[in-house]
């Protein structure tokens, strides 16, 4: 390595002006980076706000097409759709998750008819549509891995047909990545993504996004910690994440996010795969507050995102998307 010195040289001199600052940048973020997770409910109301995100709101189908037209003006390209349940449709086995014409499914057709161009991600886990908002079906008061694996092989191929171009798997299931790619290659779809929750931790980050959706009531004292990953653990990430990708995902992503971005970092140097990391509902709600009541600037919700691109990210799912992609294009 050259070994430079002061005053031959002043690292101070690219920072001098902003031009130059960036310039020399070493990471950038755009709107191609950006993916807005969207929350829809079967709900006469065209959008309802949600009171532990700042500016995030549940949206009808009205509603939908209508945030989807704004972020496209904005050029993000890509959107997630979270939906939230009546509770009067839940059941045990989360049956509605399979019902063609839950709010899902008429979204992600709606969305292809009238924005065939936009990314449309779905995720696969049945906690929104089950009474006890787990991700599978519970035996003996356990999430059970392999009946929870045939459900969601149905509900993956269902989320395809009505018009999903990505399909991310959050449950944590074991085995659950390999079972959606068959499925789908036995069903034609063969262009269909898999985009995994390869390394989905057990946090409590998560807290305002299971308000949004409404999965957090009746957790009961069955842990999401026995299928989501231990927050003390590295190692075991790059193993699950070998473990999807030799089974078929085509990107992987960590969850949390800022919290986490040693983990995205070592996936991507390990892996060099498509690596997306999920900004979850707290980290966003934590810095949306903070610069409402003036303890942070706004521009910590930018620094935030650029971290994650250091860090490794190629994409960024994050509920500021719209919010920075219009200070992106100002």
């Amino acid at each position: 390595m050259i070994k430079r010195t002061y005053p031959q040289s002043r690292l101070r001199r690219t920072r001098s002006k902003g031009f130059l600052r960036d310039l020399v940048a070493e990471n950038h973020l755009s709107t191609n980076d950006l993916i807005q997770p969207i929350f829809i409910a079967d709900q006469s109301e065209l959008k309802v706000e949600i009171p532990s995100m700042p500016g995030i709101f549940r949206h009808n189908l009205e509603s939908l097409y209508v945030e989807t037209e704004e972020l496209v003006k904005k050029g993000i390209k890509s959107v997630a759709i979270f939906p939230a349940i009546d509770s009067n449709k839940k059941d045990q086995k989360g049956s509605h998750a399979f019902d063609e014409n839950n709010i899902v499914c008429m979204a992600l057709r709606g969305l292809a008819d009238k924005f065939p161009d936009v990314i449309k991600i779905a995720d696969v886990a049945l906690d929104p549509f089950t009474d006890h908002g787990h991700d599978g079906v519970l035996l003996d008061g356990k999430v059970d891995n392999d009946q929870t694996l045939e459900l969601l092989k149905d509900q993956a191929l269902l989320l395809a047909q009505s018009g999903a171009d990505v399909l991310a798997p959050s449950d944590m299931m074991d085995g659950r990545v390999r079972l959606i790619r068959d499925t789908l290659e036995s069903n034609r779809f063969v262009d269909t993504v898999i985009l995994s929750y390869a390394a989905k931790y057990a946090s409590s980050f998560y807290g305002p996004f299971r308000e949004a959706v409404g999965s957090s009531a009746n957790l009961g004292n069955a842990s999401k910690k026995t299928y989501q990953m231990n927050f003390t653990n590295l190692d075991e990430a790059l193993h699950e994440t070998a473990m999807d990708i030799e089974e078929g995902a085509d990107i992987v992503m960590v969850k949390p996010g800022t919290a986490y971005l040693d983990v995205v970092h070592a996936i991507k140097s390990e892996f060099q795969i498509p690596t997306f990391v999920y900004q979850v509902s707290g980290e966003y709600s934590m810095l949306k507050l903070s610069i409402e009541k003036g303890w942070l600037d706004k521009d910590v919700m930018l620094e935030s995102l650029l971290c994650c691109k250091r860090a490794g990210a190629d994409a960024i799912l994050t509920y500021a998307a719209k919010q920075i992609a219009s200070e992106l294009n100002s």
